[in-house]
């Protein structure tokens, strides 16, 4: 690890001298990247009768490769939820063929958690204790692995006629809490409307929820990552998009004694189709739907069986106003906590049948969250919302400390100092009950310090 972060520092530090000795240019509106025009070949020297023309042209030339940068990193750079920003360098060649941007950010959450406190860096109702003790009646935290770091790199071959993207970025979630182990969270190539690598779930509506300090958000929404093969078109002058994908099976049950895990052989399959409006198209609604085919082992029978999960869901983000923001999504299926956040790795896409526990059963499940979002100033927000979620009875319940709802409440202030440092205020709450109806809840104040680079 130590030699890849000299090696990274090593780069950084060759490529940030070479493009100074070239040319750079700043644009002159606040918040716009730095471009560095880079030449590794001669082949940018304009031979002329008229040196003063000829560096007039080059510099025509290297303004418009800048420009044209600036313009691609801006259009590949996604809004929403955990969504990096646009990118404060930019490097680029002097037809900008080829440029890549580097940034990041330093996220400092500190939190003040009481009447019960989670134990988890954020607040997930599934970890609610169920029993108040002195050991979580109150604490403090301070937490700076949601800190990132990311590269994108955009070619634009002539033979195509379309960029290829290519995106990595890592936080410091991979290890146990307080580790700090290095996580890659994304990395995927994307031509031609294709997505190959590891993003977002296609199930994910990305601007569906509002922003919180709180890094996980509202227990309802269903940000996971999967590894994948996407395909997306937007049509109807960008009025309508369409997406789906097979993504890597992620797979959470309880087998009881009868049951085994195995392999998975088929992949998920998520779909889903968007309608637009306004004059950005910052409105939406979606519709969105998701098919598994989960593999298991019956060792009474010995041979390997399947359960087949399912659910829809609805999402939109409507602007009302330029001060009012709506986000919304409801989610419903069966066999499903890859797509909803609070039971992820729960062990509830199935559980033994409690009438009979030598079968199986996918477990019927839904939540829902709806939050507001005020703009008081351009650089000052309120918003504040409730999300849900449930896994009902099927057949009974397989055990009494079964997760049955969670339940999730948040009020927040943003505010930005400068366009790259923002601090945040935060209340969070948030309870668990269990199908034999016992039921706790906790509490949580956070604080963000936020800087972009």
């Amino acid at each position: 690890m130590k030699k890849l972060l000299l090696l990274c520092l090593t780069v950084g530090t060759v490529l940030t001298v070479a493009a100074q000795r070239r040319h750079w240019e700043r644009h002159g509106k606040t918040g716009e990247p730095t471009v560095y025009i880079i030449s590794v070949k001669e082949s940018d020297t304009i031979w002329s009768n008229n040196p003063a023309l000829a560096q007039q042209n080059l510099m025509q030339q290297r303004s418009a490769a800048a420009k044209a940068a600036v313009d691609d990193h801006r259009q590949a750079t996604r809004p929403g939820v955990q969504q990096v920003d646009e990118p404060n360098v930019v490097f680029a060649n002097h037809k900008n063929s080829f440029s890549f941007a580097i940034g990041g950010y330093v996220a400092l959450r500190t939190g003040y958690s009481f009447d019960d406190a989670v134990d988890s860096r954020d607040m997930v109702p599934f970890d609610v204790p169920m029993e108040s003790s002195f050991a979580n009646r109150q604490a403090i935290s301070m937490d700076a692995t949601t800190s990132r770091l990311y590269m994108r790199a955009i070619a634009n071959p002539k033979w195509l006629r379309k960029p290829v993207v290519i995106f990595f970025d890592a936080d410091f979630r991979g290890g146990a809490k307080g580790s700090y182990t290095p996580r890659l969270r994304s990395g995927y190539a994307q031509v031609a409307g294709f997505t190959f690598g590891r993003d977002v779930t296609t199930f994910c509506d990305l601007t569906a929820a509002p922003t919180t300090i709180d890094f996980q958000g509202p227990n309802a929404y269903n940000f996971n990552f999967a590894t994948m093969i996407r395909y997306e078109l937007a049509f109807l002058n960008n009025h309508m998009k369409f997406g789906v994908a097979a993504e890597m099976p992620n797979v959470s049950g309880t087998y009881g004694q009868t049951f085994m895990a195995v392999p998975q052989r088929v992949p998920d399959f998520p779909v889903y189709l968007q309608v637009m409006w306004g004059k950005h198209r910052q409105s939406h609604f979606r519709a969105s739907a998701v098919f598994r085919n989960m593999y298991l082992y019956n060792d009474a029978r010995k041979t390997t069986t399947d359960l087949f999960g399912w659910g829809v869901q609805a999402s939109g983000n409507i602007h009302i106003t330029k001060m009012i923001q709506l986000f919304m999504n409801g989610v419903y299926g069966q066999g499903i906590t890859p797509y909803i956040q609070d039971l992820t790795g729960a062990g509830l896409d199935f559980t033994p049948n409690p009438q009979d526990p030598t079968r199986i059963q996918t477990m019927p499940m839904f939540g829902w969250q709806a939050a507001a979002q005020i703009n008081i100033l351009p650089n000052l927000f309120v918003s504040g919302g409730y999300s849900m979620v449930q896994v009902q009875h099927k057949n009974g319940f397989y055990a009494d400390n079964q997760y049955r709802r969670g339940q999730y409440i948040f009020g927040n202030v943003f505010y930005s100092l400068t366009p790259r440092f923002k601090i945040a205020a935060e209340y969070l709450w948030a309870s668990r009950k269990n199908m034999n109806s016992d039921e706790n809840h906790a509490n949580r104040i956070n604080l963000l310090f936020k800087y972009s680079f």
